[in-house]
């Protein structure tokens, strides 16, 4: 159970941050692009975020 669990927030990290990406790239070939760069800036910290959390989490069950 706890595999599956991690396994489904690790894509709930990926997929937020994958979004963040196609969306900063929208913006910034939409001529946005200081925006489009301020996005792109959530990618690495959603990526560390859902590591350090998952992390934690992992430690808080053994």
């Amino acid at each position: 159970m706890k595999n599956r669990s991690n396994i489904r927030a690790s894509a709930a990290i990926l997929i937020a941050a994958f979004a963040s990406f196609v969306l900063s790239v929208t913006l910034w070939f939409t001529g946005s692009e200081q925006q489009g760069i301020y996005v792109g800036l959530w990618v690495p910290s959603i990526l560390s975020f859902g590591a350090v959390a998952l992390q934690m989490r992992g430690k808080g069950h053994e």
